[in-house]
């Protein structure tokens, strides 16, 4: 099951808006044939690594790191490969979260004669599907918020100059986070004081499938409530798809946007703001598993108080940039120590001469 998520991974940058599978099939224990599901649209995990087999998945024991399919899209339901190969038994990390096919994909197995286990390296297989899994259950994606600080919790001068706050190496890693995502999520504030492009600019050849020949470029979204973005701003240009939320798409600069290249989507808001929880539940109706969100202050402190925020993603830089900069969020009052808005440390790693911190927001914290 370890390889069969190792070898999961390995869709880890293409397999949007499905999940990362891999399938190892073993009989007598020796492997006899393995193999990952490269891209939508293309053969499942089970498949591939049965079509590797051969005659030889008879008889032959499949490690799944996620519930086979039991529904025809595509491809054809995984359970019909499996159960015409002669495997006798199915062992799957995890249930498939989608309704579709939630324990109905080993049912079917098991009615057709074939031993099924599910439950190992569970947590690993959850942690490797976060966002499929977040889609499926919650109706929105997960959301990974990214801030670049200094150790004082700065993230540009108070003229706004930020380049650089961190190392190459730091944000070449902030290109691989950027590349597994399935959307990239800017305010309008950024969008005017850095003008970014947010796309996936680093080559990541070595790791991807075979028949995939380049990255996929994630969809960018600006959360933009007044329709300020500039027509000429470098997200609206290519690789990729752009998509501007508002409050009034009907505004005279949303035709001109429009022309641009950008998609401009109106949702509910109050005092003006977008409702964010509204564009995570639209976002998650188009596929998006993974929302990678690089913004300033003000979006970054809404998204952490309304509690939208999954995994934090913290870069902090070995400098100092005094009282007077930039702050990395801006929260809601907090009155009381009860209010505080706690994390749980998951990972520290150096990344170049800058730390890397990954943490998620403690159960009711």
């Amino acid at each position: 099951m370890a390889r069969a998520l190792k070898l999961a991974r390995r869709g880890l940058y293409t397999t949007d808006p499905n999940p990362r599978v891999g399938c190892v099939l073993v009989k007598n224990d020796v492997v006899v044939g393995e193999g990952f599901h490269a891209r939508a649209g293309g053969p499942h995990a089970e498949v591939n690594a049965l079509e590797a087999a051969g005659k030889s998945a008879q008889g032959a024991t499949a490690y799944v790191s996620l519930e086979p399919c039991c529904h025809s899209g595509r491809t054809g339901a995984c359970t019909e490969h499996l159960i015409a190969a002669g495997v006798t038994t199915v062992v799957a990390a995890m249930r498939d979260p989608n309704p579709e096919v939630s324990g109905k994909g080993l049912a079917v197995l098991e009615s057709a004669g074939i031993t099924v286990r599910q439950g190992l390296l569970e947590s690993e297989a959850t942690a490797l599907n976060r966002g499929f899994i977040s889609r499926m259950i919650r109706r929105r994606p997960h959301v990974r918020l990214k801030l670049a600080t200094s150790l004082d919790g700065r993230t540009a001068l108070a003229s706004g100059e930020s380049r650089w706050i961190t190392g190459p190496e730091a944000r070449r890693d902030v290109q691989r986070l950027r590349a597994r995502s399935s959307a990239i999520l800017t305010g309008i504030g950024t969008v005017l004081a850095d003008d970014p492009s947010l796309n996936v600019r680093e080559n990541f050849s070595p790791l991807l499938a075979a028949d995939v020949s380049e990255i996929r470029q994630p969809l960018r979204v600006i959360a933009d409530s007044k329709l300020r973005t500039p027509r000429r701003a470098k997200i609206l240009s290519p690789p990729g798809a752009v998509l501007i939320a508002t409050l009034d798409s009907s505004l005279p600069a949303a035709d001109a946007l429009r022309s641009a290249g950008a998609e401009v989507l109106a949702l509910p808001g109050r005092n003006e703001k977008l409702d964010l929880a509204a564009l995570l539940t639209q976002l998650a109706d188009r596929g998006i598993n993974e929302l990678h969100a690089e913004c300033g202050a003000t979006l970054a402190g809404a998204l952490l108080s309304h509690k939208l925020v999954d995994e934090l993603v913290l870069y902090l830089a070995p400098a100092l940039l005094g009282s007077h900069a930039r702050p990395m969020a801006l929260l809601e009052d907090i009155t009381g120590m009860e209010q505080r808005l706690e994390l749980i440390v998951e990972e520290l790693r150096a990344v170049g001469g800058d730390i890397r911190l990954t943490a998620r927001p403690k159960p009711n914290g």
